[in-house]
């Protein structure tokens, strides 16, 4: 640690760029290990990446919260979220430790050595000048004394209490398909956010209560039974005047594929994981999916058996996007209204009356619903203006003024009873198709073959390929988009040029402990996505030629 120090005070002054005798491997005493794998170019930079390793016998953490993968899970995210407490007012240690999800991060990771935090660390600088001896007092006195505080047992009630809470909810989203539903809200749940910058629970709220006849109870390992509404396999609509918390309910939903921290209001909301919620994207990349279950034959002859586009429609994006999410094995799908082409949700009658279905080549997905039903496809549709899907529904919850009612007998007396088994389509789910990989490489390297990820507000740059993610709302954790990019970064680096099977080829990677090391590189601030979000992003990247 004296080394360290005395490197950091004989740059002191010197042009940012001496920093890079940081580089590599330091000690810290009693077993620790720094190592420093990148210093940023200059004080504007992003962060420089580091990682400290302690042993476990430097390590007091309870056993109880080592015991079995979501507690490990659960406790690494906690260690995070400790590590940036206790960092906030700092300017220079930080870590990624995310908003109200509790995700399979890369900032802290359990080895059979020991612990190690991967830091995001904002190396001190006055214009070009290096501050050599802030850099000594963060490095050497204050990150030890940070590691010190955090992984003592002082605080290990806390840290049980997290731990339970995600294990709870762990096993609530395991018990959904062995009781045949897709989604599981708790009575009691906080659904309302206090803003739409601002994920902590609104403050006042009306506290969820299942209706009667929707209830049932799941098991949770550690705070015993609880009851809540369930929503079966199949088609369940939610509708209900405006601003009555229909959206809400949803968005609750689509969150509900992660665990939430304790006190966030949405700990009892679980939903299947491979839940994907689908919208209509004007103007986003189509390459190569086949839109026949959608959409026929277009004027001109455009091939629909395997579409591309680089400026899609609304009603042919959503289409898109739904057959993808169902490619890369997504089982349930989420949609609003609101963020729905109308002409691919419903055609009603006096529009097919006066168009005829000759003359239109959209199969809107009030007609296909029922066949993705019979496929084992399940819906939750979101809906406050189309009554055709009545007849259809197996579910009808209604939101009024943020309580949920049971209103399926009267939806069914309005729609025209029960709804009918549907003919599983031809096409529906679709098989994977094979991935180019040799396109996708080049698309990524570019000209330069520069490897550098940027996490911006639209999406994802990787290398030199640009991914508009903006509307892919489940994909929105700057730290998923970050893992996507390492999946990417490892798919161009397969063998061969085409792979046939890339969701078979992606689930297996996404499988692995380890999966951030198949890039080859230690990423310090990403998140494990699922096959769907890879799906997304491939399927937006832009490249001169298709890579499907």
């Amino acid at each position: 640690m004296k080394e360290l120090a005395d490197i950091c005070r004989l740059i002191d002054g010197r042009g940012y760029k001496a920093y890079r005798r940081l580089l590599g491997r330091h000690d810290l005493g009693f077993g620790r290990v720094l190592r420093v794998d990148h210093v940023q170019a200059d004080p504007f930079a992003p962060p420089s990446r580091m990682r400290v390793q302690v042993p476990w016998a430097g390590v007091d953490l309870p056993e109880a919260s080592l015991s079995g993968d979501d507690r490990r899970r659960a406790a690494r995210d906690w260690l995070a979220r400790r590590f940036r407490a206790e960092t906030r007012t700092d300017n220079v240690l930080g870590i990624d430790a995310g908003g109200a999800t509790v995700l399979d991060r890369t900032s802290v990771l359990f080895a059979p050595e020991g612990v190690e935090f991967r830091l995001l660390v904002q190396l001190p600088g006055r214009g070009r000048k290096i501050l050599g001896k802030q850099a000594a007092v963060a490095l050497t006195e204050r990150l030890p004394e940070v590691l010190d505080r955090i992984l003592a047992a002082q605080e290990s009630r806390d840290l049980i209490r997290h731990c339970e809470v995600v294990e709870d909810q762990a096993a609530m989203r395991r018990a959904l398909s062995e009781k045949g539903l897709v989604a599981f809200v708790a009575d009691g749940s906080i659904l309302p956010r206090a803003s739409g910058v601002d994920s902590a629970p609104l403050e006042g709220a009306v506290p969820f209560e299942s209706p009667d006849s929707l209830r049932v109870t799941l098991d949770r390992p550690n705070a015993g039974p609880v009851s809540g509404m369930g929503l079966h396999e199949g088609v369940s609509l939610i509708v209900g005047g405006g601003y009555h918390g229909k959206s809400t309910l949803l968005s609750a939903l689509q969150t509900g594929i992660a665990d939430h921290v304790p006190g966030d209001g949405r700990e009892g909301v679980v939903t299947r994981a491979d839940a994907v919620k689908v919208r209509a994207e004007d103007g986003r990349a189509v390459s190569g999916v086949d839109l026949r279950p959608f959409i026929g034959a277009l004027p001109g002859g455009a091939d629909t058996g395997s579409f591309y586009s680089a400026d899609a429609s609304g009603s042919t994006s959503q289409a898109a996007a739904l057959l993808e999410a169902m490619e890369a094995g997504s089982r349930c799908l989420l949609m609003d209204e609101d963020t729905s082409a109308t002409n691919f949700l419903i055609r009603d009658e006096r529009m097919r009356r006066l168009v005829s279905e000759a003359e239109e080549p959209i199969t809107p997905f009030v007609d296909r619903i029922r066949d993705l039903a019979a496929r084992g496809i399940s819906t939750i549709l979101v809906l406050g203006g189309s009554g055709d899907y009545l007849a259809v529904a197996d579910t009808v919850v209604q939101m009024k003024e943020f309580r949920a009612l049971d209103v399926t007998a009267r939806a069914h007396e309005i729609g025209g009873g029960t709804p009918q088994p549907g003919q599983p389509s031809q096409g529906l789910p679709p098989e994977p198709r094979p991935l180019r990989v040799e396109r996708l490489r080049t698309a990524v390297l570019g000209r330069k073959g520069r490897m550098r990820i940027r996490v911006r507000e639209t999406g994802l740059t990787v290398g030199a390929a640009e991914i508009n993610l903006a509307a892919v709302e489940q994909l929105q954790d700057p730290a998923l988009q970050r893992g996507v990019a390492w999946i990417l970064m490892a798919l161009i680096r397969e063998e061969g040029a085409v792979l046939e099977d890339p969701v078979r080829q992606l689930t297996a990677w996404l499988e692995k402990d380890d999966w951030h090391a198949l890039a080859g590189g230690t990423p310090v601030d990403a998140a494990r996505p699922s096959v769907m979000d890879v799906q997304a992003a491939l399927s937006r990247l832009r490249a001169q030629a298709a890579i499907y």
